[in-house]
């Protein structure tokens, strides 16, 4: 692997750096905390090698500095800054793709991440404008998720519905307000998932371009789940009712 002279951003961690340096993501160099060891660093050091990434031992306050105060486990990596792709980007064979109308939440953002790869999801999209970036933090809560999951940037929401129902999709939104519980659907495939941003959920403009809207009934006395937990909840069902066997 060559030495990465673009934008470099941290990963902070030893599983979110070990799954980067397993997709072959550029790199500049790995840290290691003098005197941190154990059988995953020691992998992290041996995927540096044979990657031929430098790897250099600091002062662990060294390394609690340039992760900014993250929970870096002794092992930080200067990489290639995450940039999204686009639409067109998408796979042929894609079956289910998250798309988010305006979440601005950078935790939340990772955590979907994180969430759609383990449930299978071939993209998250997420909007030009109104919404986070692929940040520092968006890679920490991904926690190596982005390296097997193509987030793709479209201009506008409505259109790229539009585009992904000439593709075949069937396009669902969650919404509270919904007209059927998601355990009622049979999920067409290949399907779309539209999940609202903190605060203000799907646009209107956006829910006249979904197929169908569906609901989590709630049975306490808050009226929806954060943005991040109602996708885990949503995805794992469709899931289960698409009868697609989970990748162990």
């Amino acid at each position: 692997m060559q030495r990465y002279a673009g934008s470099v951003a941290t990963l902070a961690g030893i599983h979110p750096v070990r799954e980067a340096l397993l997709a072959g993501r550029p790199m500049d160099r790995v840290l290691i905390a003098r005197g941190a060891g154990g059988a995953r660093v020691q992998e992290i050091v041996d995927l540096c090698r044979q990657a031929r990434v430098p790897v250099r031992f600091e002062p662990r306050d060294a390394l609690d500095r340039i992760s900014g105060g993250a929970a870096h486990q002794g092992v930080v990596a200067l990489v290639a800054a995450h940039q999204p792709g686009t639409l067109d980007q998408l796979p042929q064979d894609a079956e289910l793709v998250i798309l988010l109308d305006g979440v601005e939440d950078p935790h939340n953002l990772g955590a979907i991440v994180r969430t759609a790869n383990a449930a299978g999801a071939s993209a998250v999209l997420i909007p030009d404008r109104r919404a986070v970036g692929l940040t520092e933090n968006v890679a920490k809560a991904a926690a190596g998720a982005l390296e097997h999951v193509p987030v793709l940037r479209v201009g506008n929401v409505s259109q790229a519905l539009e585009k992904l129902k000439a593709r075949g999709f069937w396009i669902y939104a969650l919404d509270e307000r919904g007209a059927v519980s998601y355990t009622d659907v049979d999920y067409a495939r290949p399907t779309a998932l539209v999940f609202g941003g903190e605060g203000h959920g799907i646009h209107e403009h956006v829910r006249r371009h979904c197929d169908l809207t569906v609901r989590i009934p709630m049975s306490g006395r808050i009226p929806s789940l954060n943005v991040s937990v109602a996708a885990g909840v949503v995805l794992f069902e469709w899931r289960r009712r698409a009868g697609a066997p989970a990748k162990l």
